[in-house]
């Protein structure tokens, strides 16, 4: 579980950053616009913070944009617009977060010359408040899961001290130090944490492999976590991350079996 929920929060924030690499806001000129109108624009738009770029698209470059989007097989609907290109010249603003789109608007709406200001805000917002809502939820589900499996190597710990409590009183009545007592027990819960976490890992890697490769039209899109890098590099964190708590559950469960 607490794999799946770290890699669901891993993937959310990869969609994050995907949709916020893609977005841009598109203006577009009159066909008339003058050209101090247009550098005015233009100085507008520099001057707002947090953009990547921004492209100026002519009429021609415009059609050639058009001519991709829809395919050789649509090529024909396009045939004859050389001569009177209806497509408007724009200027292509890249942001580097959803808060720039609204300034990015804000600083057309006093131009001259403008037709129209195409910004999908609103689905922009949505699509961060859902990946940031799925984040929190993740983050949550980890705090929640953490204590839990604590409790469970824990326990596993105390009860493989239970059977073992007459040697830990006789050891600790023969002079030996708590540390030196702790130590095979924390390399067994070590050992517990570090087979659970292979085992689960290995578990969600096959998993995640089969709905990646059976979803792949969709996470192309999304441009999801890749089970390579899940395998290359998160599933270190998982194994470290069950060595760390089963050696900690063995240190917290052993402590009132030392008090003699």
């Amino acid at each position: 579980m607490f794999g799946i929920f770290l890699l669901t929060m891993l993937n959310a924030n990869q969609i994050l950053k995907s949709v916020e690499s893609k977005l841009e806001v598109s203006v577009f000129l009159k066909d008339d616009i003058k050209a101090q109108d247009k550098q005015s624009i233009e100085k507008a738009l520099k001057g707002v913070n947090g953009l990547s770029n921004i492209t100026y698209v002519n009429k021609e470059q415009a059609l050639e944009r058009w001519k991709k989007q829809l395919g050789e097989e649509n090529k024909d609907l396009v045939e004859g617009l050389q001569d009177k290109n209806p497509l408007p010249e724009s200027y292509i603003v890249r942001v580097q977060s959803a808060d720039t789109i609204k300034n990015v608007v804000e600083s057309t709406k006093n131009q001259s010359g403008i037709v129209k200001v195409v910004a999908n805000e609103d689905l922009v917002n949505q699509i961060s408040k859902l990946t940031k809502g799925v984040k929190w939820v993740g983050f949550a589900a980890l705090i929640i899961m953490i204590p839990i499996s604590l409790l469970l190597i824990g326990n596993t710990i105390k009860l493989a001290v239970y059977a073992r409590k007459k040697e830990v009183n006789i050891m600790k009545f023969v002079g030996a130090t708590d540390w030196f007592i702790r130590w095979p027990f924390i390399i067994e819960g070590v050992i517990i944490g570090l087979i659970g976490s292979i085992v689960s890992s290995a578990v969600l890697h096959y998993s995640y492999k089969l709905a990646y490769q059976k979803l792949s039209s969709v996470i192309m899109m999304l441009n999801l976590i890749t089970p390579r890098y899940f395998l290359m590099n998160i599933i270190w964190i998982f194994i470290l991350s069950g060595i760390l708590i089963g050696g900690l559950g063995s240190i917290l469960s052993i402590r009132k079996f030392l008090k003699v």
